[in-house]
């Protein structure tokens, strides 16, 4: 097997786990296809998504004083268009478009000559998006939905098949539990519809994030670039002092992708020097490691600014899904026993969940109301915001 064949198999065994799931979740739905003693159907999703649509985004209009795009439209996508649709929030531009297109396809069919021909094609881009492709294909089981061009999109594979699923599990007398089943399917798909309604209430924060996500990508596809270029003794003495795996000598790309993803920023900066890094205005460099990569410290220094803004953006995006739907459902029977019987949780649970881009909303709306909601958007708040609301309110309210 060639390097970039053990690159293409490697990467498959990073999202093995997800693959076994979806193998999982579509044996157990030929296995109750085939059980004649189950005998219980649901309402298709497209039919219960389409009559919620109105409802959900008509309240999400209600509570944020803000509109949704008057041709929001529901589209039921089946496992292949989901991964697809991932793909295309990866954002990328000219020729790294195609090509994350062109990655995540042959991730999601598991084709080992394809990958490793996209890593022949561009090891640099293939460094940087393979990291998307892992991060984003492993998790298709357990996500609902997403927004994109005036739509939800729903994913088919997971949330046409969980209704059955579950009861399922539940076991016999099937017919006795369907009816709570259903108020939960019906409580996933009002929420799932809910959050996906406000995502297309945010063109400002969701311009930022792109933005920002396209210059953080170019950061880290230069640097891929330079790493890829370094001479053997630099590779082989940067590795010793990064304290790095030792791979067979004639594994040349791979001694270089263990420092790129050792010292890109996304990794040596957020993580090994922590989580600090969403407030800070310049990086510190071990003059080691700089005089190896001189070039470093200047991608570090322009990478800043737009993961701070990703970060913010990102973060309050999620935050205020999660905040008007924790509102418009709080005492929604449907949404409870969707919280029961697909989560395992109840309400009150529910409530006391912690997380800052809600908690950021949540700050606002208390002390501006309705008017919060447009105020974030006019004026997006920073990393340094997020950790003191207070300082947003003030200005914005000013």
């Amino acid at each position: 097997m060639s390097e970039l064949e053990e690159f293409a198999e490697a990467l498959l065994d990073q999202i093995a786990v997800e693959v076994s799931e979806e193998k999982e979740i579509a044996r157990i739905a030929d296995e109750i296809a085939g059980n004649p003693a189950f005998g219980i159907t649901f309402e298709p999703l497209g039919e219960i998504a389409r009559r919620l649509l109105p409802e959900m985004a008509g309240r999400a209009e209600e509570f944020t004083h803000m509109r949704t795009p008057r041709d929001l439209a529901v589209k039921i996508t089946e496992l292949d268009g989901f991964k697809a649709l991932k793909a295309k929030k990866v954002y990328a531009e000219g020729p790294g478009r195609a090509y994350v297109d062109d990655l995540f396809a042959a991730v999601a069919a598991a084709d080992v000559p394809a990958i490793a021909a996209l890593a022949e094609r561009d090891m640099a881009k293939f460094l940087v998006y393979s990291t998307y492709a892992k991060s984003y294909l492993s998790k298709i089981s357990t996500t609902y939905g997403d927004y994109m061009d005036s739509a939800v999109h729903l994913n088919s594979f997971v949330l046409s098949r969980y209704p059955q699923i579950i009861l399922y599990k539940q076991g016999e007398p099937y017919a006795e539990r369907s009816a709570q089943v259903s108020a939960g399917y019906v409580g996933a798909l009002k929420m799932t519809v809910l959050e996906e309604a406000v995502h297309s209430m945010q063109p400002a924060l969701e311009e930022a994030n792109r933005n920002a996500v396209v210059r953080v990508n170019s950061l880290n596809e230069e640097l891929a670039k330079i790493i890829i270029s370094l001479d053997e003794s630099t590779v082989s003495s940067l590795t010793d002092y990064l304290k790095l795996q030792q791979v067979p000598e004639d594994f040349k790309i791979a001694s270089r992708a263990n420092l790129f993803f050792m010292l890109n920023p996304d990794n040596f900066v957020a993580q090994v020097l922590g989580p600090d890094v969403m407030v800070y205005t310049n990086v510190e460099i071990d003059p080691k490691i700089q005089d190896a990569v001189p070039e470093l410290a200047r991608i570090y220094g322009e990478w800043l600014a737009p993961i701070q803004t990703h970060h913010a953006a990102f973060t309050v995006m999620e935050g205020m899904a999660e905040f008007v739907v924790r509102h418009v459902l709080d005492g929604d029977p449907d949404f409870e026993m969707y919280l029961r019987t697909f989560i395992g949780t109840d309400m009150s649970a529910y409530r006391v969940r912690k997380s800052i881009g809600r908690d950021f909303v949540a700050a606002a709306y208390e002390k501006m109301g309705h008017e919060a909601f447009a105020r974030i958007m006019g004026q997006i708040p920073t990393t340094r915001d997020l950790k003191n609301p207070a300082a947003w309110i003030g200005a914005a309210g000013a």
